[in-house]
């Protein structure tokens, strides 16, 4: 069976922006090896594999590679592979509607599809996982892998803390947009400090106050997964909403946010939040965006 991809710009609504996702149809048949292999090939801070589901009422089971291991859940090849599969109009013989669920290591992610005249523009996934919270990190490791005066990660909100709604991270508040754009990963120090914890990729943020149109500002760091920086991250973004919707207190509704990533490094993406909340509990947190479409191919190596 021909191995063929699709690639494409996530969370972006202009080529060459956002996070790049490699979308691979075909792969029945291939190792985890060698999918890995092929996640290295492509370059990308993911690739996912896109097979039929073990259950025929899901749409597809999907398996996502970084460029040194497989994840069991991650937010932009989510939404990027919903994307791609909604405008190929039909998958493993079925029709696609405004809705697709995919079999992941984290979970069963439902995905509605965003719509524009008729036309898939994006996605908007529901996270398999509720939000959970994790152990702290002391605030000079912090600061030391990413470059920065220790007063320069805030704790009077929260410390540095694990997280996840699917896929760890450690979550970091900065104290201002200075100190976000400041920071840099200190491979040395993530190796020395964080290798031997089970997190470590620091999500940092900021609250803008509305600047820039936008209500976060974030990066997500993780060299040690061989990323130094990531233009886009929606899991991580996923466990922030999670971690800011224990800290704001028990509002019920939806809060919907609107979260800036990838600025400092050229590629701009934006994120949309949503934080469903009732009596007090988060029911759901989801995350979308807009997609563009980048190339489409074959991969001919035997």
């Amino acid at each position: 069976m021909a191995l063929t991809y699709e690639t494409l710009d996530v969370f972006t609504d202009t080529a060459f922006g956002g996070n790049p996702l490699a979308v691979v149809f075909g792969a029945e048949d291939q190792s985890a090896e060698r999918m890995q292999a092929i996640a290295v090939e492509f370059g990308y801070s993911e690739t996912t594999f896109v097979l039929p589901p073990q259950d025929p009422a899901n749409t597809a089971r999907v398996r996502i590679f970084t460029p040194t291991r497989e994840v069991p859940f991650a937010g932009h090849p989510n939404v990027g592979t919903a994307t791609v599969v909604a405008r190929r109009g039909g998958l493993f013989g079925k029709p696609i509607g405004d809705t697709v669920r995919f079999e992941e290591g984290a979970g069963l992610v439902p995905i509605g599809i965003m719509m524009r005249d008729g036309v898939p523009i994006g996605a908007q996934l529901t996270a398999p996982q509720p939000f959970r919270r994790l152990d702290p990190v002391p605030a000079s490791d912090i600061a030391a892998c990413l470059g920065l005066d220790v007063h320069a990660v805030r704790i009077d909100r929260h410390e540095p803390v694990g997280g996840t709604v699917g896929l760890e991270f450690i979550l970091v508040e900065l104290a201002d947009r200075a100190a976000l754009e400041a920071a840099r990963p200190v491979r040395a120090e993530f190796e020395r400090r964080l290798a031997h914890r089970p997190v470590f990729d620091i999500h940092c943020y900021v609250r803008t106050g509305g600047d820039d149109s936008v209500d976060l500002r974030t990066r997500m760091f993780a060299p040690l997964d061989n990323i130094d920086e990531d233009p886009a991250t929606g899991s991580a973004n996923g466990a922030l909403l999670g971690l800011l919707a224990e800290i704001d207190g028990p509002v019920d509704g939806t809060v919907s946010l609107r979260i800036a990533q990838g600025v400092e490094m050229g590629r701009p993406s934006l994120l949309l939040g949503e934080i469903a909340r009732a009596k007090g509990v988060t029911a759901a947190i989801r995350i979308g965006g807009e997609c563009i479409a980048m190339m489409r191919g074959e991969v001919v190596a035997p």
